[in-house]
């Protein structure tokens, strides 16, 4: 595991435990490649609940509850389709914070408006003492399919830590 992650990974594992939180992960184009980086972590399984690899929209649909219409729609690499699967990932899991991750890692597979290097985040955190939060975003990296998808993960996990490091 990279350092960046492995840094990004402890931390991340030290704010859920501390507040008693667990995670979910709905990934399409990391393909379970951010799981594998929370589930290198020695202990874990006490804050990560589960993963789901959505890498189609059948399964966006059938695993995660994404509407077909809301793809058919924006597309499966969008903002709304990341916030649809955040959302579906806590509301198929135990936890109580998730990541979504949606884009074109290449080398095909794009179009005009979608070029490789584009990914769509979303990040859902639902605590007992606040109303639910959805976020999303959209960034481009470059580099090849590997250099993608190993950057939306350090993205991925950068952004949720600033959020959960945010006073309530």
């Amino acid at each position: 595991m990279n350092q960046s992650i492995a840094s990004l990974v402890q931390t991340l594992s030290d704010l859920l435990e501390k507040s008693s939180i667990k995670i979910a992960l709905a990934e399409s184009c990391t393909g379970g490649l951010l799981a594998a980086h929370l589930t290198a972590q020695a202990g874990s399984s006490r804050w990560f609940d589960r993963g789901f690899v959505t890498y189609s929209n059948a399964a966006k649909t059938e695993s995660i509850g994404v509407s077909p219409s809301q793809i058919e729609q924006y597309g499966a690499v969008s903002e709304e389709i990341a916030k649809a699967m955040a959302q579906g990932a806590l509301k198929h899991s135990e936890a109580q914070t998730s990541i979504a991750i949606t884009g074109i890692a290449g080398p095909g597979g794009a179009t005009e408006n979608k070029p490789v290097g584009m990914v769509c985040f979303a990040w859902a955190i639902q605590k007992p003492s606040n109303p639910a939060r959805l976020i999303g975003n959209t960034q481009h990296f470059n580099g090849d399919r590997q250099a993608i998808r190993e950057q939306a993960c350090i993205y991925a996990l950068d952004q949720l830590i600033q959020i959960l490091s945010r006073p309530d």
